[in-house]
């Protein structure tokens, strides 16, 4: 029987939730996972620019993958050329690339896996493996979506998410840095879980979430940014629609970082396992360095991003 009376739990809500028909699972990385097992993927090619949570979903499913090389354009630098049961990782860094051309990518190599976790708001192609993640984007602990038809054998258990919210409840109340060691330590849960299907906690979460004015923030706080920094970033950056990050690329862009930490503004390295791949003179390794992801989320109002703008510039002049 239904329980009854007692005190009461986490409101439900009924907001309509983006990526409604994708499978919903407990993370990106058992996306990947779900598609290498649905899919029966005998060996992998992945960019060298790239988090090393795919190479350890690979080598934890035994999947063989080779790298390939990433130029500056953020676009496959070589060939590959795919044999059977092979497929290609692309990954739309920063929503860099719309679905014209993703969609070229897609008929040259006919089996490919698009990573839009830095792209949530860009709608899938049709027929095209496809996934997101939401941690990224939104103050959940966990959870992932993704189109395929591909169908994995069994029924999936689903995850629960009550006891990974202290860090994001936390936050909420405090600051970053008092629970930034637990925010990690939860990173590092997701590569031994298993493909689970998404918690009802963080699916009740995504229920309650107004999309239209997220992208909308995060794409008025990406223009701003692009149109005050765009003349000394080294990448020549798209319009993005409600991308993850600003990719601002400075020469120094490691040691700016560095003056911006000690300014409380949190700026990542993103994968920097490509650090300790590869060698400075490989343009993957100073990708991985020199890029600022500048915060847009829509936490943010235009003064934020203003102050944002005038501290990194102010950075660059020390």
């Amino acid at each position: 029987m239904k329980e009854i009376g007692g005190y009461l739990e986490l409101e439900t809500y009924h907001l309509p939730m983006l990526h409604e028909g994708a499978l919903a699972l407990n993370c990106g990385r058992n996306a990947l996972a779900y598609l290498l097992k649905a899919r029966r993927i005998a060996r992998l090619f992945i960019p060298r620019f790239i988090c090393d949570s795919v190479t350890e979903v690979c080598e934890r499913e035994g999947v063989p993958y080779t790298f390939y090389k990433v130029g500056m354009d953020l676009l496959p630098a070589e060939e590959v050329e795919l044999g059977g049961g092979e497929w290609l990782y692309f990954v739309n860094y920063y929503s860099q690339f719309n679905n014209d051309r993703i969609a070229e990518f897609a008929a040259k190599y006919k089996n490919i896996i698009v990573d839009n976790a830095q792209s949530y708001f860009q709608m899938p192609l049709p027929g095209v493996d496809t996934l997101y993640t939401c941690r990224k984007y939104f103050g959940v602990a966990d959870g992932a979506f993704l189109y395929t038809n591909a169908v994995l054998d069994g029924e999936l258990p689903r995850d629960e998410s009550f006891d990974r919210m202290r860090f994001v409840l936390g936050r909420f109340e405090r600051t970053a840095s008092e629970f930034y060691a637990e925010s990690a330590a939860n990173n590092e849960l997701f590569a031994s879980e298993p493909i689970k299907k998404m918690s009802k906690l963080t699916e009740n979460l995504l229920h309650g979430i107004d999309y239209e004015s997220v992208k909308r923030i995060r794409q008025e706080n990406y223009r701003q940014l692009h149109g005050a920094l765009g003349t000394v970033n080294g990448l020549e950056l798209a319009d993005a629609a409600g991308t993850f990050m600003y990719p601002l690329m400075l020469e120094n862009g490691a040691e700016i970082r560095k003056k911006l930490h000690k300014m409380k503004i949190y700026v990542p390295t993103l994968w920097p396992n490509v650090l300790n791949w590869l060698c400075e003179e490989e343009t993957e390794h100073r990708l991985a360095r020199d890029i600022l992801p500048l915060p847009i989320d829509q936490r943010y109002s235009e003064t934020d991003i203003t102050e944002l703008k005038e501290a990194v510039i102010s950075c660059m002049k020390i």
